[in-house]
């Protein structure tokens, strides 16, 4: 990916150097003046990171190497954001330092004002002269940049085509099994009625506060039902923290692990996208996926176990398929265990596998410019552009329009990662069924997903094999 230049053009609201800009001050500690004085020296840095990366990404330019104009637009909108200047309010850093102790604050605040004008003028430098250049650009990279991106995150030389049409067969599959669910949660309504009856009637969180307090009594409700019985979550992997993201963030629910030491815990980030109601029916089992036995589970105990693993495995060297696909892996055993247990609740289930399965048939069919398949139901036999993956999007998914357009817009800024949710769980299930037939009577889920959680990272190449030899 380097010697091609793909780093010169890398921009995008997830997964771009820019988003580092502001997740190097909110994953840092705030409880002594030392650590205040290191977000100090931070915010002063701040300037000097942005514009090394307009460096690089003029450098783009001059190879014509450039970022589609839909990823430019967005990511200046993204830092106008953290400016405020969307509602009229204080620009983010400024917020951040507020609560440092009073005699840190001039420094701080003015520290937060550079940084805050650095962040205004790489927007507008967005604007003014890089969006020009990249006109044009089309939001496809073609199959050779694909390609290399999508074994960048799955660790596996993918055959796309295989990939593409084994998602198209469980979408069939999930629609139907969505239209079972549908019925029990509306008589007589198609999914996309019963959702949105659920969303107008179902159970529903309202504030940001109680939302954020609800998620956290899910997990720790989650720890305290699996512990001891199915996994075994002890010391430091029994906290975790639930947060709201802060304005700016991408659209989807996120995790980040935890520090090495422990001293800062892993955290779930709910971005709110303006909103005041929460229903709850398409929330559990997201957070069964970002906490517990999730994202949190598996790599809080790499983590935990960096003495048998290394650094670089249970930080540089995550698998982004690997890691995605137990995420998605465990929202399935939540639901084979009994604890989604309403009609509204596996809907919201289903409604998340559905997500994950259109994401490999839209990122593969999109990049690659695929036909649809004469079967499919919805524009057979045409070609897929991104406005028709926004269409089939809004036909077949839960979500509201702000989220479906930032995961549009997400798949085409970072091709090849949003497909390592379900191709990673299929690793995780072919993997587990395998160690299952070499077990034989004697298998034990328990004891399989202890020695897999520590095994730290593979690619799918390896994945399967590495399971079923647990």
């Amino acid at each position: 990916m380097h010697e091609a230049g793909d780093q010169l053009r890398q921009l995008s609201p997830i997964g771009s150097p820019v988003t580092s800009v502001r997740s190097m001050l909110t994953l840092a500690p705030t409880g002594t003046d030392e650590d205040w004085a290191v977000i100090a020296g931070r915010l002063r840095h701040l300037p000097g990171a942005l514009d090394g990366y307009r460096s690089s990404l003029g450098e783009g330019v001059s190879r014509k190497l450039f970022a589609a104009p839909r990823q430019v637009l967005v990511v200046a909108d993204q830092l106008t954001a953290w400016l405020g200047e969307d509602t009229g309010g204080t620009d983010w850093f400024t917020g951040f330092v507020a609560p440092a102790p009073e005699h840190l604050r001039d420094e701080l605040g003015a520290a937060a004002g550079e940084a805050a004008a650095a962040v205004a003028g790489f927007r507008d430098w967005l604007h003014t002269d890089y969006l020009p250049a990249a006109e044009g650009t089309p939001d496809a990279v073609g199959r050779e940049r694909y390609q290399r991106s999508a074994r960048y995150y799955t660790g596996s030389d993918l055959d796309l085509e295989e990939a593409y049409d084994w998602a198209w067969s469980e979408f069939h599959r999930l629609l139907a099994e969505e239209r079972v669910e549908a019925e029990l949660v509306l008589s007589g309504a198609t999914v996309q009625e019963a959702m949105l009856h659920l969303n107008e009637h179902g159970p529903a969180i309202h504030g940001e506060e109680p939302v954020r307090e609800w998620l956290q009594a899910l997990m720790d409700g989650a720890i305290e039902a699996l512990d001891g019985v199915h996994f075994d979550i002890t010391g430091p992997l029994r906290r975790v923290e639930s947060k709201i993201a802060p304005p700016g963030t991408g659209v989807a629910p996120h995790y980040m692990a935890p520090s090495l030491d422990f001293s800062r815990p892993g955290r779930t980030y709910l971005p709110t996208l303006g909103r005041e109601k929460f229903p709850t029916w398409g929330l559990v089992s997201t957070w069964y996926h970002e906490g517990v036995p999730g994202h949190h589970l598996q790599l809080a105990s790499w983590v935990a176990a960096a003495d048998r693993l290394s650094r670089y495995q249970v930080t540089l060297g995550k698998i982004s398929a690997n890691v995605e696909g137990w995420a998605l892996y465990a929202e399935r055993l939540m639901n084979d265990l009994g604890f989604l247990d309403t009609p509204g609740l596996r809907l919201g289930y289903l409604d998340k596998q559905m997500l994950r399965a259109v994401r490999v048939i839209v990122d593969i069919g999109v990049h690659l410019d695929l036909r649809i398949p004469a079967d499919s139901g919805f524009h057979p036999g045409e070609q897929w552009t991104p406005e028709l993956a926004a269409e089939f999007m809004a036909a077949h998914l839960g979500q509201p329009p702000k989220r479906l357009a930032g995961e549009l817009t997400r798949y085409l800024g970072v091709p090849g990662q949003a497909i390592g949710y379900k191709l990673g769980e299929r690793a995780w299930l072919a993997g587990r069924e395998a160690a299952q037939r070499r077990h034989g009577a004697g298998f034990d889920l328990k004891a399989w997903h202890m020695r897999a959680l520590v095994q730290g990272s593979f690619g799918l190449d390896d994945l399967v094999d590495n399971l079923a030899g647990l």
